[in-house]
């Protein structure tokens, strides 16, 4: 129904996301590059990719599993980010075979990650599949098995713009996350194992807000924007809507579904103009990223669900980026 996905092995990687708006005109959505040269620069701020074998940070790097003390690479400030360096899930190339469907599309990406890569313990086989549905839906689903007890904490970085990938600001896009709550965070970005609740702070996006609000307080903080983990309201596991974003423009609407305990909001604050597809650059704050994850440094805060898998268990959750107009 109008829309396109592209996708790479490198980094088992949505490359562009065509989505139809409010009258029919067709527009890239998402950031990236038009050569895997891009995605290896250091412009490549996670465009896209599958992350991992942990998103998001972990304290130190240092973590323990059934005692024994593991050390992640350091590549964020004090603290590890996104599952490492060189070997990280988003800088290797994976398996991609193509499915196809009556309904739907989809793309089978497959990565074996050896024990010890990147500092953590285990033989991890992972599986990530992207579908493309008649419903205008792209749907991830993310599977793994270890042979030795692992933290896993897998998640896709696309950074969006409804009005176009290139557009100068995302700040006039409306976010509504279904979160009573958020996990605070130190000077670096990682979680006090608190958690609590969004009710009177600048973060409450429970009835829907355009991001330039409260943008100008936000960058005083260490997060310098938008950059917080929301804990969703339903912890069951079940698959149901987190967030919903709207660009009035366009009429492009995005609402996300997960079957995860939290939702990273992220406003490209680090973006620096740097040229991606067809000679756009990606001005500060011109896309957001929502990373549906378990919570930052899960695996060193005992309050936070466990990203522990274990020997004979499967990792497994499901996100849907999913797209109308109005």
């Amino acid at each position: 129904n109008g829309m396109v996905a592209k996708l790479t092995d490198h980094g088992a990687t949505v490359v562009e996301l065509h989505v139809p708006d409010k009258n029919g005109k067709v527009e890239d959505v998402v950031l990236g590059f038009d050569s895997v040269a891009g995605y290896e620069s250091d412009d490549n701020q996670y465009f896209g990719c599958t992350t991992g074998r942990v998103a998001n940070r972990i304290a130190l790097g240092k973590y323990k599993v059934h005692g024994v003390e593991y050390q992640a690479p350091v590549n964020n400030g004090p603290n590890a980010l996104h599952g490492g360096l060189d070997r990280a899930l988003s800088r290797v190339k994976w398996e991609g075979n193509i499915i196809p469907h009556k309904d739907s599309s989809s793309v089978m990406f497959t990565y074996s990650s050896p024990d010890g890569e990147e500092g953590y313990p285990g033989k991890l086989d992972i599986t990530v599949m992207y579908t493309l549905t008649d419903k205008n839906e792209l749907m991830i689903d993310y599977k793994a098995k270890t042979d030795k007890a692992t933290p896993v904490n897998l998640t896709n970085h696309s950074y969006f713009n409804l009005a176009g990938a290139g557009s100068k600001t995302v700040l006039d896009h409306i976010v509504q996350i279904h979160a009573d709550q958020y996990t605070p965070v130190d000077d670096t970005l990682i979680p006090t194992g608190e958690i609590a609740k969004v009710d009177g702070t600048l973060l409450d996006l429970r009835k829907g807000q355009e991001l330039k609000i409260n943008i100008e307080e936000l960058g005083k903080t260490p997060a310098l924007g938008y950059d917080h983990n929301y804990v969703l309201n339903d912890l069951t596991g079940k698959l149901r809507e987190a967030a919903v974003v709207t660009e009035n423009s366009s009429g492009r609407v995005m609402k996300v579904f997960t079957t995860e305990p939290g939702i990273q909001l992220y406003c490209g604050n680090f973006l620096k103009d740097q040229v991606g597809k067809q000679g756009k650059k990606y001005p500060h704050r011109s896309a957001l990223c929502l990373e549906t994850q378990h919570y930052p440094d899960s695996v060193n805060q005992p309050k936070f669900p466990s990203t522990i898998l274990e020997p004979g268990m499967t990792y497994s959750h499901t996100t849907i980026y999913a797209f109308s107009t109005k």
